[in-house]
């Protein structure tokens, strides 16, 4: 029997998967998680064979998330799923230590054809998401840039950002700056959105 962590924000989506994965003869859905500090919390309490973490998701991602497990429970295997099918995450994913990437638009059958491919060792991807990871530009944001800037998307002023990130206006001002001068945009709100879309956020 495979043991699953399911963590997922919305509690419809993540009840209707629960129970749809509950249905396979060799995978038992052992907890639930609603965000990603849950998701490493309730892992580390369950020791689950597999991890399914959606990646946006409130209090820290399931990049975030991957990232953690793969640190602390080298042995439990990690299988993102997400409706966003941006090059950036496959490559975060990768580099967080996930062992698959797969769409949420996909029926629950492939879903779980996924799970036991990732326990029997295989690396699972969309080799359309693949192919065109491998063309994008690689993320060139160090990660206190992508704080900042994931702190300035929705518009907020300088004093704002640098009181969400605990750091001086003048500090914020600098790493806006760099990450404006390495996106070749024109300010910061425009950084921030290309980070954003290009799955580097």
């Amino acid at each position: 029997m495979i043991r699953v962590l399911l963590a997922e924000d919305q509690a419809m989506v993540r009840g209707a998967i629960a129970t749809l994965l509950g249905l396979e003869p060799d995978i038992e859905v052992v907890g639930q998680a609603s965000d990603g500090p849950g998701a490493v919390s309730t892992a580390l309490d369950l020791r689950p064979d597999l991890c399914l973490l959606d990646i946006e998701m409130p209090g820290g991602s399931g990049l975030d998330a991957a990232e953690a497990l793969h640190a602390q429970l080298p042995g439990t295997k990690i299988l993102i799923f997400t409706v966003f099918d941006r090059p950036g995450h496959l490559r975060r994913a990768i580099a967080a230590g996930a062992n698959g990437f797969i769409g949420k638009n996909r029926p629950v059958d492939e879903l779980a054809v996924a799970i036991r491919q990732v326990m029997a060792g295989e690396t699972v991807m969309e080799p359309a998401l693949a192919a065109t990871a491998l063309r994008a530009v690689p993320n060139p944001l160090t990660p206190r840039e992508r704080e900042v800037l994931a702190a300035a998307l929705d518009g907020a002023p300088i004093p704002a950002i640098a009181t969400r990130v605990s750091l001086s206006e003048k500090t914020v001002r600098n790493y806006l700056s760099a990450a404006i001068r390495k996106t070749d945009c024109a300010n910061r709100f425009e950084a921030a959105r290309t980070a954003h879309d290009n799955g580097w956020l």
